[in-house]
C-alpha cells in the first residue's frame, strides 16, 4: 500500500493533470457501476415479477459514458478548479491559510459555484449522450437538477471543511476522488431514477415555478 502511495505521489508530481484526468475517469466509471447495482436492487425490491428478478448485468456502454465524464471534466476542470481557488483566496483576498474564513470562503465558492456547475454539466452531457433532443435535455434538468443539488447540498460542504481545513491543495483532488465514488454513484443513481416520486416532493417544497 505505501509502494503504491508513493507511486501515486510520484504521479502526481511528474504529471498532475494526467493523474487526476486517469484516476478521475476511473472513479466515475465505479461509481456508475454502483449506481446501476444500486437501482437494480431497488428496481427489485419495488416489484415482484419475474422480469424485475433476471440476473444483473453492467450497462458497460453506460460506464464508458459516466467514465468519460470524469476523464474529460471533472479531472482536468477539478484540478485547475482547486488550484485556482487557492490562488485567489490567498493572493486576491489575502485570508490568513487554514483561518475560518479562508476555508468558508473555499467552501462557500465552491458550493455557489462549481457544485452548480458540475451538476449541470454532467445532467447535459448524459442526456446528449444517450441521444436526447434539447427539449427532452432541458425537461430532465428541470426533474433532476434542484433534487440533486439540495441532497449533495447537505453532504458536500462537510467534506469540503475537512478537505480546505486540512488537506495540502496538492492532494484535495485526491481527497475529493475518493468522496467523488459516492457522487458519481450518487449522480448516476439520481439520472437513473427518472420521474421518481421522491423528486416530485423535492421539488414540491421548493419555491419555484
Amino acid at each position: 500500500m505505501l509502494k503504491l502511495w508513493r507511486w501515486y505521489q510520484n504521479c502526481l508530481a511528474v504529471h498532475p493533470v494526467k493523474t487526476q484526468v486517469i484516476s478521475s475517469g476511473l472513479i466515475w466509471g465505479a461509481g456508475d457501476i454502483a449506481a446501476q447495482a444500486v437501482t437494480n436492487y431497488t428496481a427489485k425490491t419495488r416489484s415482484a415479477t419475474e422480469d424485475d428478478n433476471r440476473e444483473f448485468r453492467i450497462n458497460w456502454k453506460r460506464v464508458s459514458t459516466t467514465s468519460l465524464f470524469g476523464l474529460a471534466f471533472v479531472g482536468p476542470v477539478g484540478h485547475y478548479w482547486y488550484e485556482g481557488l487557492d490562488r485567489f483566496i490567498r493572493l486576491r483576498l489575502m485570508l490568513k491559510p487554514n483561518s475560518f474564513r479562508f476555508v468558508a470562503a473555499k467552501v462557500g465558492a465552491d458550493g455557489f459555484l462549481f457544485g452548480p456547475l458540475d451538476l449541470l454539466v454532467f445532467f447535459t452531457y448524459m442526456g446528449f449522450s444517450t441521444g436526447k433532443s434539447v427539449p427532452q435535455i432541458k425537461e430532465d434538468v428541470k426533474r433532476d437538477f434542484f433534487p440533486a443539488l439540495i441532497l449533495e447540498g447537505g453532504i458536500w460542504p462537510v467534506v469540503q471543511v475537512a478537505n480546505f481545513r486540512y488537506i495540502p491543495v496538492r492532494y484535495q483532488p485526491l481527497y475529493v476522488n475518493f468522496f467523488c465514488l459516492l457522487g458519481s454513484c450518487f449522480l448516476s443513481w439520481v439520472e437513473q431514477q427518472q420521474d421518481a416520486p421522491w423528486k416530485a416532493w423535492v421539488k414540491s417544497i421548493l419555491p419555484l415555478k
